[in-house]
Order: C-alpha cells, then structure tokens, then sequence
C-alpha cells in the first residue's frame, strides 16, 4: 500500500434507498512469549520452518495454503507476550505501514477481535476476517456495524475456517468473485437448519453449511450488512487510480519532463484514471448499459475553469469519476405455471 504519495483519491458511496499484486495478501497475526517479526512466506514448507505445526501460526497460514486457489505469498507476524510484551494496540498501526490486505487472527477473544476491527475500519484500507464459536460475542461485535470486518461463525474454530474462507477467495482478482458460496478445504459444515442460519445472518455474521449437496459459505457480508466483496473493489480502485497518477508524475520526472498545468497535462491525468475504471470493468467490478457499454464517467475540469490559486499551488482538486458497482446475484425467485391443456 502507497504510504506516501502527492495523489487524494477519494469516493462517495452513493446508495438507491428504499430499492435496494498482493491486493488479496492475507496476514496472519498471532502471538507468542518470544514473539517473531513480521515475515514473508510462499508455501506451508516455509512457514515451518519458523513455526511448528502445533502453533496457532502454522494451522492458520496451513488453511490458507490448503485452498484450490491459495495465495502466492502469506505474511506472519507474532506479537510478543512474554518479557515486555508488546501491546496489540501498539502493533496495530505498524501493521499498516506493511504489504497486506486481509488480517487473520490467531485469537478469537471479543476484547482483541474488538480491538483490531477498531483499527482496521479506522483504516480505511484493509479488511479484517475473523471467526468465532459464539453467538454471545457476534451480538457484542455486530453492535459495532464494520463495513471492513467479517466474521464466519462455527462451533469448530481451530481448524480456521476464516484463514481457509480468505485462502479460497481473496487472491483471485478483485471484483470477478463475490464472497458467499464457496466450498473451503479442510471445513465441516454446520448442522444448522434454516431458522438457524437466519439467526446467524442475523448477528452480522456468515456460516458453513450444506446447499444442494455443496458445502458452501452460507454468505459474504460484513458485519454492516455490506458485501465484502464491494469493499474490496472499492479499497482496489481508490489505491490503483492513486498509484497510477503517481506512477504519471513519476515518470515525468524520470524522462526529465513534467505534467503541464494545462488541457494537455489534465487530459493525461483523465486517462490514468480512465485506464484503472475501465480495467475495474473487465474484472467484473463496474457494470454495464443495456448495450454493453461500461457505466462509469470522468469529469475533469479545463484549466480555464479552475481557481487561479490552486493553478498557483500546482495542485489539480477537480478530477472526478463515478461507477455503478456491478455487484452479484445471491438469491433468485424463479416462478412457474403448470397447465393441463
């Protein structure tokens, strides 16, 4: 993630009412009386070499890599909690000044699972997957409404079923996958009925369970309610059109040349952006007309129509785009007639 950089971008989440390289890189954070720093791994080999397969560390990065579509690179890290320990509210905001987009955690206690959610949302730029066997402590948790936090509920938790929930679904490109419906290697399913589930869904939570003979993700909300996967495309588009005006200054400079202040250096601005929504359509993120024409728009404002002072300061604060978020059908009702004649 860029931590610094001369590009703002931001967006308004416009809603209908009434109607209704890494970018998947999960890190897993544990803790130990020792603890480990924050470490790369490519495979479940490398990862023991630092962590025996009886630490929380090793079965949690072990669901990650058991998926069909794991990631190629996983990070660790293990707070100390021995001599001088380190506090997790202190690690937090190191954790992201690092390379990662979904946080696992090793611990499944509410006051830490609270915690972490509380620095991830304050964030803005990662998500938080988590995991629990109580029904006590989603209410405490859905109380909180995350936008960036998602919590799978099982009676079994040690086997990490958010790790694998991640592994099978986080890497693949963003945008081309919704969150619920995926079957994860190495999981049970709940025996749960429909009354059940809908509890479950109830307290802001996602579940495992059978549908038509497939162990599937019962869903793939946060905790909000609001889909995972559109906070993912969302957190995509906001760093790739970020980097890639950045990557336009850059390159100026490289060649020894600069980003005119006019029509010509805006119009090269517009396009950066332009390229990154229109790669967000191809992977499924931004929708389409009825004609197959991809709905999104950029206003750039002509030189002429900026203020002078911010012409003055070198500063361009008149780009702006919009998409409609092409989303996933869940759920359908199919109707049928049956005749006699």
């Amino acid at each position: 993630m860029l931590s610094i950089s001369d590009v703002t971008v931001t967006i308004a989440v416009l809603k209908p009412t009434p109607i209704l390289g890494g970018f998947g890189k999960p890190l897993i954070l544990g803790s130990s009386a020792a603890g480990k720093d924050f470490k790369n791994y490519a495979d479940i080999d490398a990862v023991k070499v630092d962590y025996a397969a009886s630490t929380e560390e090793y079965k949690a990065a072990f669901a990650l890599f058991a998926q069909k579509n794991p990631p190629a690179e996983v990070a660790i890290v293990s707070r100390k909690t021995g001599a001088s320990p380190v506090l997790l509210a202190d690690l937090l905001p190191t954790l992201f000044l690092k390379d990662w987009h979904f946080l696992i955690t090793t611990t499944t206690t509410v006051e830490d699972l609270i915690l972490i959610a509380d620095a991830v949302e304050a964030d803005k730029s990662r998500q938080f997957v988590a995991r629990t066997s109580s029904k006590a402590d989603l209410a405490t948790i859905k109380a909180k409404s995350y936008d960036r936090t998602a919590v799978i509920y099982h009676t079994i938790v040690n086997n990490y079923p958010d790790a694998a929930w991640v592994g099978a679904v986080g890497s693949l490109p963003v945008g081309s996958v919704t969150w619920k419906g995926w079957t994860l290697v190495g999981i049970a399913p709940m025996d749960i009925d429909t009354s059940e589930l809908n509890a479950i869904h109830g307290l802001g939570a996602n579940t495992y369970v059978t549908k038509a003979g497939t162990n599937v993700t019962s869903d793939g909300r946060a905790v909000s309610g609001e889909f995972i996967d559109f906070i993912h495309s969302q957190d995509f588009i906001v760093f790739s059109i970020q980097y890639a005006v950045q990557d336009l200054f850059n390159q100026a400079q490289a060649a020894l040349s600069k980003i005119p202040y006019d029509n010509r250096g805006i119009a090269q601005i517009e396009s950066a952006v332009r390229t990154v929504l229109q790669r967000a359509y191809l992977q499924g993120m931004i929708a389409a007309n009825d004609d197959g024409v991809p709905l999104y728009n950029t206003t750039f404002l002509p030189r002429s129509q900026v203020d002078p002072a911010q012409v003055a300061a070198r500063n361009y604060p008149d780009g702006q785009f919009e998409f409609v978020i092409a989303g996933a059908v869940h759920t359908a009702v199919i109707r049928g007639t049956i005749k006699f004649a």
